[in-house]
């Protein structure tokens, strides 16, 4: 098959297809936020891009967990994807596919990459020994496991002791490619923490593992022989690409892999790093088909520095967050305040703090004391002052210069952490500026000229925070812009990447006295402890 040269210019990511025996946690919510802000971002630069985000729908947890509730697998699988898409919604989180894995289109694509791989010869039958945890869905050799046989990621349940006969990938003869893999793209799993417990796992010798499964009817048949049925996770990673079909298209891996394809971005948790990491990319290998650009795996998250689960009763409900904060909130602490790719804390009181201190007094306050100002001290409207008449040393206007190469570096090395607090720095900054300048004292004195420019130079900050902030947060970033005179809404990214391109909103100086101030009023509400 001649995949077309993919331009530099696409850009495609993907979380993971989301398990779903559960309605969807805090933790599958941060990897989406993630997800979501970068390809926001990616479309302010103008790329064509695709976000694939779904649910992973077979495989024996869901057959027993349905059977438990009384439930057919399908209906159950109705109800929990159904709970993941209105939650995406509730976060505001654009994406532009979302695949089941009970799309019937799937199994189709599943079919022919499975064929591919049994005429390479690398799929075989032969008897499958070893404890099976059901709740990772997946075999743990007798090192990995905990006294008592359990699992170390379900400590509360026994792993199952399986001898079966089951078809086999051939990944052992995939060990010197993995390892020239690593070899030469460096950067392929990142963090670099990531990367080393991938590398000292392949160093132990890759084993081949058992794709199939018999007593679970709850999946695909194998093809060459349908008393077995196909390993949940065979199945799972080919929903990035039954993902990349067109609506109208023949579920073909030619017509799949045409435009999108490689994935340029993998976003996972740690928890499932292994598929992504050699299975995947063997399977791919085996198939003849281009690899992914980069994995990148994020931490786990806790909560008052206790792992969540609802055995502990400290589970973190995110549609209740949403419902008692907003989705920006909820989208700005955990990227702020987490660095990504380590493991990070939710704590109520310091999340409250953080809000406050930088969206509703730094960012909110300077943008409503500043247009409250204007209105009193220039009738209103933006200052006929231009970047021009502003020095080149002025404080925030050599911040705001360098900011945007600086912002950009950030968000494309998913270092969301920095991106917020360089962007930060320039509204502390400029309240800072705001009180030294003093322009009701500049006014008083009739220096018209000289208020003029202070207010013009602080108003053009906060514009530009908002710019670089609004794929973190769209709500509060369209509003500051809409009482800028913009007639832009970020969650609109075709319009806005047109009419606020990011080589020129993303720089310092871009606004005029054309612009029509809106009324000023807050951005957002201080959040009170007592709620």
């Amino acid at each position: 098959m001649n995949l077309v040269d993919k331009t530099e210019k696409t850009f495609a990511l993907t979380t993971p297809l989301y398990y779903v025996n559960d309605l969807p946690h805090i933790g599958s919510a941060y990897t989406t936020i993630a997800a979501d802000v970068l390809a926001r971002f990616q479309r302010l630069l103008g790329r064509p891009v695709l976000l694939v985000t779904g649910t992973d729908e077979h495989g024996q947890k869901i057959q027993r967990t349905a059977e438990s509730k009384g439930l057919p697998p399908k209906t159950f699988c109705d109800e929990m994807s159904a709970g993941f898409v209105s939650l995406w919604q509730l976060l505001n989180i654009k994406y532009d596919r979302f695949i089941r894995t009970t799309d019937p289109r799937h199994e189709g694509i599943v079919k022919e990459f499975f064929q591919r791989l049994w005429e390479k010869g690398d799929i075989y039958q032969g008897q499958q020994k070893g404890w099976y945890c059901v709740s990772c869905e997946e075999f743990k050799e007798e090192r990995e496991l905990l006294e008592g046989h359990r699992c170390p990621l379900h400590p509360n349940k026994e792993a199952e002791w399986r001898d079966e006969q089951n078809y086999f990938f051939r990944l052992s003869k995939y060990q010197s490619h993995i390892e020239a893999l690593y070899q030469s793209r460096p950067d392929f799993i990142q963090p670099e923490s990531r990367r080393n417990e991938v590398l000292s796992f392949i160093k132990q010798g890759l084993q081949d593992f058992s794709i199939s499964r018999v007593n679970v009817d709850w999946g695909f048949p194998v093809p060459t022989d349908p008393n077995h049925t196909l390993y949940v996770w065979f199945d799972a990673l080919l929903g990035y690409v039954t993902a990349l079909l067109e609506e109208d298209a023949k579920p073909t891996l030619e017509n799949a892999l045409a435009k999108w394809w490689p994935i340029n971005l993998h976003l996972i948790g740690k928890d499932i790093l292994r598929f992504h990491a050699i299975s995947w990319p063997a399977f791919l290998i085996s198939a003849g088909l281009p690899l992914p650009e980069r994995v990148f795996v994020h931490g786990f998250l806790t909560k008052d520095g206790q792992k969540m689960g609802k055995s502990l009763g400290n589970t973190l409900d995110p549609v209740a967050l949403i419902a008692n904060y907003g989705a920006d909130a909820v989208r700005y602490y955990f990227l702020k305040e987490i660095e990504f790719g380590k493991d990070g804390d939710f704590n109520e009181v310091r999340f409250i703090n953080v809000l406050n201190a930088d969206l509703a007094n730094d960012l909110g306050n300077l943008l409503n004391r500043t247009l409250n100002m204007v209105k009193k001290y220039c009738a209103g409207n933006v200052p006929s002052i231009t970047n021009e008449d502003i020095p080149i040393d002025s404080p925030l206007k050599s911040t705001g210069l360098r900011l945007g190469e600086q912002v950009k570096n950030a968000y494309e090395a998913l270092a969301f952490n920095q991106a917020c607090e360089a962007i930060l720095n320039l509204v502390r900054a400029s309240n800072k500026f705001i009180d030294e300048q003093a322009p009701w004292s500049l006014y008083k004195q009739g220096q018209q000229q000289a208020t003029e420019q202070v207010l013009y130079t602080v108003l053009e900050s906060v514009r530009l925070a908002a710019y670089l902030l609004s794929p973190v947060i769209p709500n509060i970033s369209s509003d500051i812009y809409q009482q800028l005179g913009f007639d832009i809404d970020f969650n609109n990214q075709a319009q806005t990447a047109i009419a606020a391109p990011f080589d020129i909103h993303g720089t310092w100086g871009v606004l005029t006295n054309k612009q029509k101030l809106g009324e000023p009023r807050p951005v957002f509400k201080r959040i009170e402890p007592s709620k």
